[in-house]
This record gives C-alpha cells, sequence and structure tokens, in this order.
C-alpha cells in the first residue's frame, strides 16, 4: 500500500501559522523518504474566530501585532463555521495597506490578489499562493460530499440556519445548542438534518477523518497529540511534526 500523510489543521490565519508549515516541511520530508502522497485535512468546519488570528513581527522593530478578518455580522462571527463566515467589503484592502510594515512585498501582492469571498476559502488561496500546498491533496471537513462518506459518529455538530446565517451547533442531550459563553447555552428549535450537515467534534474528528482519507502516517503537533484518540485509528503511524520557532506566530518567510 502507497503511504496516505496526512496532517490536519484548522485555517489558522491569512498567513497560516507557523506549526501549519512545519507540518507540511513534515510531510513532504516523509514524502521524500517513503514516497506516496499528501492529504492535508482542512477543518473548516470549525467557528472559532480566534483560529484565524495572525500575528506578524513589524520588520524593523520585531514587534509583534496580530490581526484578524471582520466578520459581516455578529452571529457569523460567534457561530458560523469557517467557510461561511463572509468577509465585508474593503477588509482585504484595509488589510493590505497594513502589511508593508510586517512582510514581503511579493506577500503583501499575492495577498491583494485573493479574491476569495468567506474566510475558509480565503485562508486556503493564500497558503496555496504561497506555494505551501504544491503537490498537496486538499480534503475539507465542510465538503459534503466528504461528510457523506464518513462515518456515522455520535459525538457532533450540525449546520443549521439561525437568524438568517449558517450556524454550527453541537448536539448534546437530544437538542442542538449554541454556547455563547461561560455556562450560556442557546438551545435551537429541533430540525430535520443529514449527514452532509454533520461534523466532527474535537474527540471525534480522527475517527471520522480516517474512514474517508484512510492515512497510514499522520502528523501531529504536541497539543494535537495529547488529545488524539489513537485507539480509533491503531492503523496509523503517527509522527510529531518537525519543530520550529515561534510556532504561533504566522509564516511569512519570502520564498514559501
Amino acid at each position: 500500500m502507497s503511504p496516505v500523510i496526512c496532517f490536519g489543521q484548522q485555517p489558522c490565519g491569512f498567513f497560516p501559522r507557523r506549526f501549519l508549515a512545519a507540518k507540511v516541511f513534515t510531510a513532504r520530508r516523509l514524502r521524500a523518504e517513503m514516497g506516496g502522497e499528501i492529504v492535508f485535512f482542512l477543518h473548516d468546519s470549525d467557528h472559532d474566530p480566534r483560529e484565524t488570528q495572525t500575528t506578524l513581527r513589524h520588520r524593523r522593530t520585531g514587534e509583534a501585532h496580530t490581526l484578524n478578518f471582520a466578520f459581516e455580522n455578529k452571529v457569523q462571527r460567534k457561530f458560523s463555521p469557517l467557510f461561511a463566515k463572509r468577509i465585508p467589503e474593503g477588509w482585504r484592502d484595509n488589510t493590505a495597506r497594513q502589511l508593508p510594515a510586517y512582510v514581503d512585498p511579493a506577500w503583501v501582492e499575492a495577498f491583494r490578489k485573493v479574491e476569495a469571498r468567506n474566510v475558509a476559502d480565503f485562508c486556503l488561496e493564500m497558503y496555496r499562493r504561497m506555494g505551501l500546498l504544491e503537490g498537496v491533496r486538499v480534503v475539507r471537513s465542510g465538503d459534503p460530499g466528504f461528510r457523506r462518506q464518513a462515518c456515522e459518529i455520535d459525538d457532533y455538530f450540525v449546520d443549521v440556519p439561525y437568524q438568517g446565517e449558517t450556524v454550527r451547533a453541537r448536539f448534546s442531550a437530544g437538542a442542538l445548542q449554541l454556547h455563547e459563553g461561560g455556562d450560556s447555552f442557546v438551545t435551537l428549535p429541533p430540525v430535520p438534518y443529514d449527514k452532509s450537515q454533520i461534523s466532527p467534534s474535537r474527540d471525534s474528528r480522527l475517527k471520522w477523518m480516517q474512514s474517508v482519507v484512510r492515512c497510514t502516517h499522520y502528523i501531529a503537533g504536541a497539543g494535537e497529540q495529547a488529545y488524539l484518540r489513537r485507539e480509533d485509528a491503531p492503523e496509523i503511524t503517527f509522527v510529531n511534526r518537525d519543530p520550529i520557532d515561534r510556532s504561533d506566530e504566522a509564516y511569512c518567510e519570502a520564498g514559501s
């Protein structure tokens, strides 16, 4: 069986965080050693807006500065999956005006050319323009076709309509809920749904992903290694991603 080398990650900034770049480089190293293909499992069903925070260093002073997407409304920001968080008009150009202080002119120009109108697509297109996805097959947790192929799980979220938007509601105790923060939840009215609307929780994600991807090797960072349920996929060889400094900051080196 030819190796299938996989790594997973939410869209993690319009310039990807350095730990994602390290996963790409680890996957390329493994492929050079053993052959096979590389699969990026993009968990664009995640809804946490903090995932796309992008921390850059000022090119002259070295001072860290964090940017993020703007969102069309509060419901989208808090509850919509990343593939359904729409980017307001003007955000790209306003952000591009700030970037020359932080990144190489080539990346400013690449950023200006991205036409995607939702957060997940914007991140993915930027990663492609940076060359990070060359030779990598991307599969997305938000893809209805992928969801229909995936195994049944009992710990999951459901994409449902709410106040004119698509939101990611947690299925819990027979009900769909939105987490407002702390101990506060909004319980949604019952609605019919099918597999094309379901995405996994953190604990069920590996089993769900593997039922379709069928990888032989999975690359993970230290945090991910701590919660992965390896018993759900004993056939996988788990690999620590290669180390990288300032792992939570944005990767934007010239010549990537």
